[in-house]
């Protein structure tokens, strides 16, 4: 389980074949990997990945064909950055919101503009995942915790201020770009829990009566 808030920017070392399916990344890191070990989860453009193996400045992780097709994960090249968090202790802040790193599709960068010193970035999504946003509800854009301040049908709109843009890699997308996304988990459950037979039903007096609320 992660937050969203990116703690560095890492850069890719070596983009490697494994197998005829499976990549491995290296990346290097200074931050998140002091007190890592092999084993340990870590998101990597908001993917949660394994620590396959660790050096003194750089980690490497094996990405899975699902995830290098549901993620933007198989463009990354050579000296491409990604953001990078360790997951979240019981004992932190919840400084973003509840992320699992566990991607759900990838949204198209669409647009940018400029409202003071902020920028807005909007990002055109499949209705599978647009059910799921809400205005002023979370969303996870490439690892990084983010608010919905606009929602369409088929896009949305979230707003960056100069500090999100210079500590995350989200100031170096452009239009055109893939963008992995992750919806907020509690959207998910909501749905699960009203979308159950137990709850379909219209509430009537013999239901209520059955259930012990009338008399």
């Amino acid at each position: 389980m992660f937050t969203g808030i990116v703690e560095e920017i890492g850069k890719i070392n070596q983009v490697l074949r494994r197998s005829s399916q499976v990549v491995q990344l290296e990346v290097t890191a200074k931050k998140v990997i002091q007190d890592a070990k092999i084993g340990d989860s870590i998101s990597v453009n908001g993917v949660c990945l394994t620590i396959t193996d660790l050096n003194l400045n750089s980690f490497q992780v094996d990405v899975s064909p699902e995830t290098l097709r549901l993620t933007n994960l198989a463009s990354l090249s050579i000296e491409g950055q990604v953001n990078l968090e360790r997951p979240l202790r019981l004992s932190d802040r919840l400084g973003g919101h509840l992320v699992q790193g566990h991607i759900d599709d990838t949204g198209v960068v669409s647009g940018w503009k400029d409202e003071g010193s902020a920028s807005i970035m909007k990002v055109d999504v499949s209705p599978k995942i647009s059910r799921y946003l809400v205005y002023k509800g979370s969303v996870t854009l490439d690892g990084v915790s983010l608010t919905i301040s606009k929602w369409e049908e088929t896009s949305f709109e979230v707003t960056l201020i100069p500090h999100t843009k210079k500590v995350t890699t989200l100031g170096q997308v452009g239009v055109g770009d893939r963008i992995n996304i992750e919806v907020d988990l509690i959207g998910r459950y909501v749905e699960r829990f009203f979308s159950s037979a137990k709850y379909t039903s219209e509430v009537t007096l013999e239901l209520l009566s059955k259930s012990g609320y009338i008399d």
